[in-house]
């Protein structure tokens, strides 16, 4: 819940919501959701996070402490001094990665993407446990400073760099950190809206004004006859096709949301070959 919402106690009453209810930051709830499912059960041997988590050193010890393994992502100003969970080396991120060589970056891919594999430039380094660390004499698990550089210069001439702290097991390869980093955009691209026309305004069902999201009539076609030539069906893809399934909140029948789906192909396909 944001601040907003609970400084105001009387919107939160007439919600339901209990007065011991504490604003809570997510990499909070990140520690609570993935405690839960580890506590449960669930098999996850990686965790991969955007700089809102990765730059959390509570966050991180959580999964340390869990022997969970991790990428997450970190500003360049991240800094790796000495100290519980940050090695030996006590330079930023950005100022590591700019004493590196150039034979020092390997060209792989991230994972595919609608045009093909994510290819960057990759540099891996060991950063060593402090004296203090949990890791300390520990050699079955090791620390890595992962660098990711595009192939293309931005606007401002430069090549541009993403940096992420990693754990996990000792003996861990570069192409297994890149693998663990890329599988964060198949989330993100699970989120991306779905183009098309806007949804109605969704209402809980029991509120009395409660309206199911409609399509526009002029916004309904046909689905084509064939689907022939276009890119197979994606992860992000068939989990829209299972949500339309699943949800309660949705009239239209499949053939509609196929229909859809072979839209968001035909152009993934054009983007692809062009």
């Amino acid at each position: 819940l944001p601040k907003s919402w609970l400084a105001d106690r009387a919107r939160c009453a007439e919600a339901g919501i209990s007065e011991q209810t504490k604003f809570t930051t997510k990499p909070v709830l990140a520690q609570v959701m993935i405690g839960r499912a580890l506590d449960e059960g669930a098999p996850a041997g990686w965790v991969a996070a955007d700089e809102a988590y990765g730059q959390d050193h509570k966050f991180r010890s959580f999964l340390e402490k869990r022997q969970v393994g991790y990428v997450v992502a970190v500003p360049k100003s991240q800094s790796l001094r000495a100290g519980v969970g940050y090695g030996t080396s006590g330079l930023r991120a950005d100022e590591v990665t700019a004493e590196a060589p150039e034979q020092a970056w390997k060209r792989l891919s991230a994972g595919d993407g609608t045009k093909g594999p994510r290819l960057y430039d990759w540099a891996m380094a060991t950063l060593e446990p402090h004296p203090d660390d949990d890791l300390g004499g520990r050699a079955s698990v090791g620390r890595w400073l992962l660098v990711r550089r595009s192939l293309t210069p931005d606007a401002n001439g430069e090549l541009e760099l993403a940096y992420y702290l990693c754990f996990g097991p000792a003996g861990t390869g570069l192409d297994q950190l890149i693998r663990i980093a890329g599988a964060r955009w198949a989330i993100e691209e699970c989120f991306r809206p779905v183009p098309g026309p806007p949804l109605r305004r969704l209402a809980p069902p029991h509120h009395p004004r409660h309206a199911r999201p409609r399509l526009p009539r002029r916004h309904r076609s046909p689905r084509p006859k064939s689907t022939r030539g276009l890119v197979p069906l994606t992860p992000a893809e068939i989990r829209r096709l299972l949500a339309h399934l699943t949800s309660a909140f949705i009239v239209r029948p499949l053939e509609h949301a196929l229909a859809w789906s072979d839209l968001r192909r035909a152009h993934q396909t054009q983007a692809r070959n062009s």
